[in-house]
């Protein structure tokens, strides 16, 4: 992986904030707005109506229903309105076939740099039978996605400023791509920028020497990483552990105390069903038990 470029400015002109009016989403809000006023930027909240199944009822409670689920989204924007005063905003509400096709369609139309919102970090059987609305538009969105998930605390937004980012890398193409981002965030926020490899547990036939070699060798790639002009402003922090990646990303999270992990993605679009109804991927993982919100860049 080739040295990440430092000394450009994170340039955030438009926001999108998904909501669903849920309480990760009410936890999402101060992030928006806090990071709109530190980048001047403007916040699109948007609340997607999508189609409700109803299998018994006439065409008139079915209309009913309909209008009742309207009507709630409007009051509930109309609440969402009123806490985004002093930031510069519009909100939106419309109907669709799916969340993504809306989201999709608003990244274009408003030429968004980032969108923000909170999700359920559903796992296990929920996750299996209703998928992963989260992971199907990190994987697609094209541009970065900051989640905020169900074990960030509530109020712990530290003024939409991060102060230790942690950047976990397996040196691919992925990776790479979100690797400029994890530096303008650490860099635009003076903070501490945390590295880290995650390598599969030793052979235990290998000797120790080997070992050391191998981990040496590591360590070096990720402070190469970073080119010296970033010491003028950071001194990066490298670590590597051995284990299941997900496992090892979270635990050097919270020993660190990370409020930001930066993570390259994979584009799903061709698996996308597995992507967002199996609980395999890294990613998924991270953004569903982290305590601390999680930005993914697609590569």
């Amino acid at each position: 992986m080739k040295a990440i470029q430092t000394g450009t400015r994170l340039t955030l002109k438009n926001i999108l904030f998904l909501t669903d009016f849920s309480e990760p989403s009410d936890i999402a809000i101060p992030y928006a707005i806090a990071i709109a006023r530190e980048y001047e930027a403007k916040v699109y909240a948007l609340h997607v109506l999508t189609p409700v199944p109803l299998a018994y009822g006439t065409p008139e409670s079915t209309a009913s229903v309909i209008e009742g689920f309207e009507e709630g989204a409007q009051a509930e924007m109309q609440r969402l309105d009123s806490q985004l005063v002093g930031v510069s905003h519009e909100t939106i509400i419309v109907r669709g076939e799916s969340v993504w096709s809306s989201v999709e369609k608003i990244l274009r139309d408003r030429e968004i740099d980032l969108m923000i919102l909170g999700t359920h970090g559903r796992t296990g059987a929920m996750k299996l039978l209703l998928g992963s609305v989260a992971e199907e538009i990190f994987r697609r969105a094209s541009v970065p996605v900051l989640t905020i998930g169900p074990s960030v605390r509530k109020g712990v937004h530290n003024g939409g400023r991060f102060h230790r980012v942690l950047f976990p890398t397996d040196f691919t193409r992925e990776a790479q791509a979100a690797a400029p981002y994890a530096v303008s965030m650490a860099q635009e926020n003076q903070a501490r920028l945390l590295l880290l490899h995650v390598m599969r547990d030793p052979n235990p036939r290998a000797t120790e020497k080997t070992a050391q070699d191998s981990v040496a060798n590591v360590m070096h790639q990720l402070y190469e990483l970073v080119p010296q002009s970033a010491e003028l402003w950071c001194r990066p922090e490298a670590t590597v552990r051995f284990g299941i990646p997900s496992e090892r990303i979270l635990e050097v999270a919270t020993e660190h105390g990370a409020d930001l992990i930066v993570l390259g993605v994979r584009d799903a679009a061709e698996r996308l069903g597995a992507a967002t109804h199996l609980e395999r991927t890294t990613a998924h993982k991270v953004v569903a038990h982290a305590a601390c919100p999680v930005l993914t860049v697609r590569g």
